[in-house]
């Protein structure tokens, strides 16, 4: 397997790996046994790039275990970053489908377990699987959701809002069902991921535990109250409760 700025070494997935790949329960014998036997996997550290903008797609990658982010730089050098790629997830369907080069980048934030399935075989599923089919399509559906949220959060000044927005992100069983109750992140990940800093992103963290929303947990967080991370609860007045409970 090859990323476009390190080299991963390739390897068969084990059962445990597998059945972290859940788009595999969605696919008839045959389909599935030639999806296992096409499925790589391959170790990326931190700061590895998996795909770089510009560079030709040849896997469907996805995250066994660790943690990516999706990110593009601007002409000014800025770098926006759409989301984080927590276990479970799998991305770039849109790219693979259109065998475009890459239009955004993504690195690991910590070391990570990379499965990729091969351009080919992706194909060869989509002409012959409908629960394939459902499941990307499922895909497309929550992913174009999920990047309207995201342009709504690099529009927002509150840095507490933004924190919460882009935690109850994480936490969608579509896109990124490995993830289960608890989210292994840490303070710093997490500021990569909004935009912040380390140290107002602990603050953020307080307040929404401080709100019984979350709970800090060693190495992660357990979301207690996802809906509320997601609706309208923290903005208009509850932001001075959040403030608050800062204090």
């Amino acid at each position: 397997m090859t990323g476009q700025s390190m080299q991963i070494r390739a390897r068969m997935p084990d059962a445990q790996e597998l059945a972290g790949i859940h788009w595999l329960e969605a696919l008839l014998p045959a389909e599935r046994e030639r999806a296992v036997a096409s499925v790589r996997v391959g170790d990326a550290n931190i700061g590895d790039y998996v795909c770089r903008v510009g560079k030709p797609v040849t896997y469907w990658f996805g995250v066994v275990e660790g943690l990516l982010k999706m990110s593009t730089d601007s002409e000014q050098g800025a770098t926006m970053t759409f989301t984080g790629l927590p276990p479970g997830a799998w991305f770039g369907e849109g790219t693979v489908l259109k065998r475009e080069p890459y239009r955004y980048n993504i690195q690991a934030l910590r070391k990570t377990v990379v499965a990729g399935l091969p351009v080919e075989d992706f194909h060869w599923l989509l002409d012959h699987s409908i629960g394939f089919n459902r499941f990307v399509m499922n895909q497309l559906n929550e992913r174009l959701g999920q990047f309207i949220v995201a342009r709504e959060i690099d529009r927002m000044n509150n840095p507490d809002i933004r924190v919460a927005r882009s935690l109850a992100a994480l936490f969608n069983p579509v896109l990124y069902p490995g993830v289960g109750e608890i989210l292994r992140i840490t303070q710093q990940e997490m500021a990569y991921l909004v935009g912040l800093s380390r140290q107002r992103v602990n603050e953020a963290l307080s307040a929404l535990q401080a709100r019984g929303f979350i709970r800090i947990e060693y190495g992660g967080l357990r979301v207690l109250d996802l809906e509320a991370l997601r609706s309208s609860v923290l903005g208009g007045k509850d932001e001075d409760v959040l403030a608050a409970g800062k204090r």
